[in-house]
């Protein structure tokens, strides 16, 4: 069954945030911390490893409670027992939407259109497990007899951010291989991938559903011919494995049948890093910690399928992102880790989310009156620190922000961790309570300043009052941060549902692609079709050039 077509402005609930809002707009956040002592232990949820301290948000008890009456009228219970069930919610595609029965148990039962998943999803994993120990162990070696070295992920999208994102995160855990991405069609790019490899020991994992996306074959091509100036044809087999569907155009390329890895049409390519399109995470930190990074995401899946929404981590995100998003009109989000493990971790968060989310038509197939999708963005603290903090101090806009951080660092230098927290700390705290009129004078007065430094006195007052959500972790592991990705995928299918829009297809990638794949020939043609005079004069002034 699809999910139900609700506006969510003609709800009651609408309308009693609408009021809500209004009367709590301009309240100082730190007004609220001073009445109530227990704020920040009403606003905090501890679940395993996670503390999230939700409590420095414009929001009361009435917010949650009106959020929580927004999701009984649009029915946000039947949407994820949907979600998790099989259903075919992804209604434009005719899809489920099953990435959580990815890292579901073996001992459960999903069903699509009446076969249960699971067993086939357990096949392909074996397979991953197989292949993994067999290159990570040496026994599968190059056309030369040596053992792997490099790993080379060729995709692009979610065959690429998803898992070059975990790689890197996890990097603290990788193995003796060399894992890289290639993804840009950009050849420049390519090339100084290849330049840092050398063929006899070096293993391709081409990833596309279809065995047909531009930039992954153009580089995977690339890389071929790159191969058979050193190797043979029949080497290639040795050297290049693929995930994909298209069982005969994989074969075609010259990769045996044995090598082909499996998708399935209820992934996205978003959220498939738990496919087989994470065999690059697998290769690059060992099966056993990417069954680690399956088992966190899957504890998430239960906490978000389970828990009631004034517990429930993801639910209580995506209240308060809708809240900021309709009701303020904040257009964006950031993302800050402090951790530079966590260095794409945004990035990846900008195709999950951006692409999921933004959209302006409605389940009902209308377009919609009211904002969609945020924008995200953002870097690793202290980093960011130094660069767009100061927009969100004193700049004009009002940007919500997530803080990431976890208490024990990997390598286990004290002295830098607890400076790296002590600002962790210390952000979320200035972005709450700013710096007044008075506290900028009394500063001046402790420090001696002259009368003739008044006029400096207004740069230097901070309004305070930016909400921010802190996550904060006990460690880094591939467990913990399955349990984080999943903490974002399920406040995507929150939003989505509240926002009456489907959040699994992405029709809006597809008219630049093929306008891309006319201009190309047009570039290869003597004549240059109809375009605007822009554009047109672009293409000629290219052709003049190359």
């Amino acid at each position: 069954m699809p999910l139900k077509t609700i506006n969510p402005t003609t709800t009651k609930a609408w309308s009693k945030l609408e009021e809500h809002f209004n009367t709590i707009k301009d309240v100082q956040m730190k007004e609220w911390f001073n009445a109530d002592e227990q704020r920040a232990d009403n606003f905090t949820i501890k679940w395993e490893d996670f503390y999230v301290d939700y409590s420095k948000n414009r929001i009361t008890q009435e917010t949650i409670e009106l959020f929580k009456e927004l999701a009984e009228e649009v029915d946000l219970k039947d949407a994820i027992s949907k979600y998790f069930s099989g259903d075919k919610i992804n209604k434009t595609e005719d899809r489920a939407v099953l990435h959580t029965a990815l890292r579901a148990k073996e001992t459960d039962s999903v069903f699509v259109e009446g076969k249960n998943v699971i067993p086939e999803i357990y096949q392909v994993k074996q397979k991953i497990k197989v292949f993994t120990n067999q290159i990570i162990g040496g026994s599968s070696k190059g056309f030369s007899g040596k053992p792997f070295t490099d790993i080379v992920n060729i995709g692009i999208g979610g065959s690429d951010l998803g898992p070059a994102m975990v790689v890197d995160s996890l990097q603290f855990y990788k193995n003796h291989l060399t894992t890289h991405f290639v993804s840009n069609i950009d050849g420049d790019h390519v090339n100084e991938i290849l330049k840092k490899l050398n063929p006899e020991t070096t293993l391709f994992v081409i990833v596309s559903k279809t065995f047909t996306t531009q930039e992954t074959l153009s580089n995977a091509n690339t890389i071929k011919e790159w191969l058979l100036k050193s190797a043979s044809k029949q080497d290639i087999a040795k050297h290049f494995v693929a995930v994909s569907t298209n069982i005969e155009k994989v074969k075609g390329f010259g990769i045996e049948e044995e090598n082909i890895f499996p998708m399935w049409d209820w992934v996205g390519g978003r959220f498939s890093l738990w496919s087989a399109v994470g065999l690059s995470i697998s290769l690059s930190i060992g099966y056993n910690n990417f069954e680690s990074l399956l088992a966190g995401a899957h504890k998430m899946d239960m906490h978000f399928k389970n828990e009631a929404y004034d517990k429930n981590i993801p639910v209580l995100l995506a209240f308060i992102s809708i809240w900021y998003n309709n009701f303020f009109k904040a257009e964006s989000e950031a993302v800050i880790p402090y951790s530079q493990y966590l260095n794409q971790f945004t990035t990846y968060l900008q195709q999950a989310i951006m692409e999921s989310n933004g959209k302006s038509i409605d389940r009902n197939g209308e377009a919609t009156d009211y904002q969609t999708g945020t924008i995200i963005w953002g870097e690793p603290g202290t980093n960011s620190q130094h660069a767009f903090f100061q927009l969100i101090h004193q700049g004009t806009k009002l940007i919500p922000a997530d803080f990431i951080g976890f208490a024990k660092s990997l390598y286990g230098n004290k002295d830098h961790q607890d400076k790296l927290m002590s600002n962790f700390f210390a952000q979320t705290e200035a972005l709450l309570n700013g710096k007044t009129r008075e506290n900028v004078i009394s500063e001046m007065k402790d420090l001696n300043l002259s009368e003739e430094n008044n006029n400096q006195i207004p740069f230097k007052v901070f309004e305070g009052n930016n909400p921010t959500n802190t996550i904060f972790i006990e460690k880094l592991t591939p467990e913990s941060l399955g349990k984080l990705i999943v903490m974002y995928e399920h406040k995507i299918f929150v939003q989505g549902v509240i926002w009456n829009i489907y959040s699994y297809d992405q029709f809006g990638v597809e008219l630049g692609k093929q306008l891309a794949g006319k201009i190309l020939k047009e570039l290869n043609n003597t004549s240059i079709g109809n375009h605007d005079s822009s554009t047109l004069n672009l293409l000629k002034y290219y052709r003049n050039l190359t």
